[in-house]
Formats: structure tokens, C-alpha cells, sequence
């Protein structure tokens, strides 16, 4: 990893993009960027009512524009859970550093998201929890440098672990 690199964190709903990223950017001294903040403000509601007046295909658009438009350099970058969807907007974010799958269980991201329905999940009306799982398990895999794993780990394991193979892959 490069001094100016940024580091993208993806995974699963409810896994700990947002509340791990801004702590990892305060470790590294990057700004902190929610791609999620950045559609909301892109179009001026939140993720759950874009969703409901305008479905979850123009949202999952509307995450790729940010993803390919946005400044992300020498950032910690968290990702909406759909980001993963975006060929163009994943291969961005490799170039521009390593993408960290901060990987949870089904049965902890379900104990986690207990506000599925009006979270905003770029998902087609009718998928559950599960088939949202499902789909998107090899499509983390896929756009991983590095696999975390988030179950049972407090926070602070968590961040040292991301950090030693931060420094681990200088180079």
C-alpha cells in the first residue's frame, strides 16, 4: 500500500463499514468518506425515500455516479452494501487502493439489521435478508483484497487487524 492509497471497506449490511471507517481514517490520518452520505446528498433525501419514489435499480445508478465521480483520494471510503454491484465503480476503487470485505455471518448481519425495511437496501421488492446474503457473498469475495472477519471481534480487534494488513502490503 502506497502512503496516499485509499482503503475501501465493503461488506454485507450491518457489518460495520460506516463505524469501523471513521475510525480507521482517524488511525491513518485519511478523510472519511460514506458513499451512502454522498448519494443522499446527491439527491437530496434519504437512501429510503429515493428507493421508495424511484426503485432499487435507479439507486444502485445513483451509487455508481458517486463511486466513478467523487474525490476518494487518500480516503477511508465506506460503501453502500450495493456498491459491489458497479463493475466500473469497484475497479475504480482498486485502483485507487486496497478494498477490505469486512466479512459477517448471515445470523449477525441478521441480528444486526433490525431495520431492513426502512434502511434503504438497493435490493428488488420481496428479496429477504437471506437472498440478499446470498447474492452478494461472491460478489465481495470477487472485489476483495483482504478478508476481515467481524464476528465476535470487538471493534478495536477489528481495526488492528485491518491495520497490520495495511502494513503488511506496503509495497
Amino acid at each position: 500500500m502506497q502512503k496516499n492509497d485509499s482503503i475501501t471497506l465493503i461488506g454485507m449490511p450491518g457489518a460495520g463499514k460506516s463505524t469501523l471507517g471513521v475510525q480507521l481514517a482517524k488511525t491513518l490520518a485519511k478523510q472519511f468518506v460514506d458513499t451512502d452520505l454522498l448519494i443522499q446528498q446527491a439527491v437530496g433525501m434519504s437512501l429510503q425515500q429515493y428507493l421508495e419514489e424511484n426503485g432499487y435499480l435507479a439507486l444502485r445508478e445513483q451509487e455508481q455516479q458517486v463511486l466513478l465521480s467523487a474525490n476518494l483520494t487518500n480516503a477511508v471510503v465506506s460503501t453502500g452494501g450495493s456498491a459491489v454491484y458497479s463493475e466500473q465503480g469497484m475497479a475504480r476503487l482498486q485502483k485507487l487502493g486496497p478494498c477490505i470485505y469486512l466479512q459477517v455471518s448471515f445470523q449477525t448481519m441478521q441480528h444486526r439489521v433490525t431495520n431492513a425495511s426502512s434502511r434503504g437496501l438497493a435490493v428488488a421488492e420481496g428479496t429477504t435478508l437471506k437472498d440478499l446474503y446470498t447474492e452478494r457473498l461472491p460478489l465481495y469475495e470477487r472485489w476483495a483484497t483482504h478478508t476481515v472477519n467481524c464476528d465476535e471481534q470487538s471493534q478495536a480487534a477489528i481495526l488492528q487487524k485491518i491495520e497490520q494488513l495495511l502494513l503488511n502490503s506496503v509495497g
